[in-house]
């Protein structure tokens, strides 16, 4: 099947443009400067967006599906719904919260299988690097996978343990072979520990956001990145730091750069969002690891975005059921939410886009801009660009239409993922997602009347997984 879709606010990784785009049976085809349209195009079935921006299907680098396993707190059916109305056509499902953890290629096996008729966008998977398996990521790798994910820090699962140097060592050898990304969260345990055992000896109150702030310092932070850009410097594999939250890493990460290390930066739209001089006492909802900084934080982070020091923008959509919150206590009226009893994590698939152009657009950033962090960017370190990421002839007709005028006030209805819980909720937010589509074919559609947004998904989840072989050095 042929056909086209119109804008005059293509984005492309180039700038806007008024164009026309044709695909062909899911591809892009073409890319037409409406002012040069080849006249056999005008025949084809055409949908007019006008002024609504066509940007390129998001790709969520860092996703939280929770399946199999702890199905009960989401899941591929819920996660990949909210992300097909977020504008989200792939998410990178992330290793842990699962069971069984994806540390082996049969763990692999389950989770693709759970996966397999249930998602709604497209997919793919990390691998797990915990201690002791280390002989099961090049494996993983031969598998399918992206890349691997290791924390430094326990996770909150105990399943997934975090790993030290000493074994992160015996892994790295076997994990730049592959070539593929390792991505780390980057936090050391012993200034953390230090802090809370200060916070607790001097009676410190857990109900407040400040108290949490203080139990998750930013030398955690930056004693983790050090430590990972020395094995960097000595290994020679792609490092990447999931969830940058301090702006005091800035320097040493661009030293590594200039070093020429191979080293890529996310941040996400709750630190870009977000600050904790706004975070009300028990608002446990605005938990997450590493914690929510200041405003000038959330400032240097925009101007390293901006520069190219962070490389892309990821969800870390982690959603737990609303008791792991603490939620149902602190309504009750029975006790108030402790950030030292909640679950940490922030769910945001459907509304990360209009989140971060909010922000983009009072600091002047293009629409552009925002396509190349959350969709280019993305691609290309989970090793798929050549498949999405941007409007190009060749690629899948990922797509999403997104009016950037227009605002609505986050409501549960619109949020579409299992627990409808949302730091954002009765925020009003700019930009507007309108229809998505998955290779070509219309997966989602948003309308909104004087009686509120009514939201329409294809009946039948379509979604497939990018599952990429990669050759080993064995030499």
């Amino acid at each position: 099947m042929v056909h086209a879709l119109r804008s005059s606010r293509v984005v492309t990784p180039h700038g806007e443009l008024d164009a026309t785009i044709i695909i062909e049976d899911g591809i892009i085809t073409a890319v037409h400067p409406n002012a040069h349209l080849e006249s056999r195009t005008t025949h084809l079935p055409t949908e007019d967006l006008g002024n609504i921006a066509l940007l390129p299907g998001l790709v969520d680098a860092h996703t939280h599906i929770n399946e199999p396993g702890r199905t009960d707190w989401e899941g591929f059916a819920t996660a990949t719904r909210a992300a097909a109305a977020g504008g989200f056509t792939t998410v990178v499902d992330m290793p842990l919260n699962c069971l069984p953890e994806t540390t082996t290629v049969a763990a692999l096996e389950l989770k693709r299988e759970a996966a397999s008729k249930q998602a709604y966008v497209d997919y793919a998977l990390w691998g797990g690097c915990v201690d002791g398996n280390q002989l099961h990521l090049e494996p993983l790798a031969r598998a399918g996978v992206a890349g691997f994910k290791a924390f430094l820090i326990y996770p909150g699962c105990d399943g997934f343990t975090s790993i030290d140097r000493h074994n992160l060592e015996r892994a790295l050898p076997h994990i730049a072979a592959t070539g593929l990304p390792l991505l780390v969260h980057a936090e050391l345990e012993p200034s953390i520990a230090a802090a809370i055992a200060h916070l607790n000896a001097t009676g410190a109150d857990w109900t407040k956001y400040s108290t949490y702030l203080a139990s998750r310092p930013d030398q955690a932070e930056l004693e983790a990145i050090g430590m990972l850009i020395d094995l960097c410097r000595q290994h020679r594999f792609h490092l990447h730091i999931v969830h940058l939250s301090t702006m005091q890493a800035l320097p040493m990460l661009a030293a590594a750069r200039a070093e020429g290390l191979p080293i890529t930066v996310e941040t996400c739209p709750h630190y870009l969002h977000c600050a904790a001089e706004d975070i009300p006492d028990n608002g446990v909802l605005f938990k997450c690891a590493p914690p929510i900084r200041s405003a000038a934080n959330r400032e240097a982070l925009w101007s390293a975005l901006k520069d190219g020091l962070i490389d892309l923008i990821a969800t870390d959509h982690s959603p737990c059921p609303p008791e792991m919150k603490r939620l149902t206590a602190t309504q009750l009226g029975e006790e108030p939410g402790r950030f030292d009893e909640a679950w940490g994590g922030i769910a945001s698939l459907s509304t990360a886009l209009p989140i971060l152009w909010t922000e983009a657009s009072s600091r002047g950033c293009t629409l552009s801009q925002l396509a190349q962090w959350l969709s280019l960017a993305p691609a290309k370190l989970a090793g798929i660009d050549t498949h999405v990421g941007s409007i190009e002839p060749g690629k899948h007709a990922n797509l999403v239409a997104f009016d950037p005028d227009a605002s609505f006030i986050v409501t549960p209805d619109v949020l579409h993922y299992r627990h409808k819980l949302s730091p954002y909720m009765g925020e009003t937010l700019q930009g507007l997602v309108r229809s998505t589509w998955l290779r070509g074919e219309r997966i989602f559609t948003r309308t909104a009347t004087a009686q509120g947004i009514q939201d329409v998904f294809s009946i039948t989840p379509r979604g497939r997984e990018y599952a990429l072989s990669y050759p080993l050095n064995t030499q």
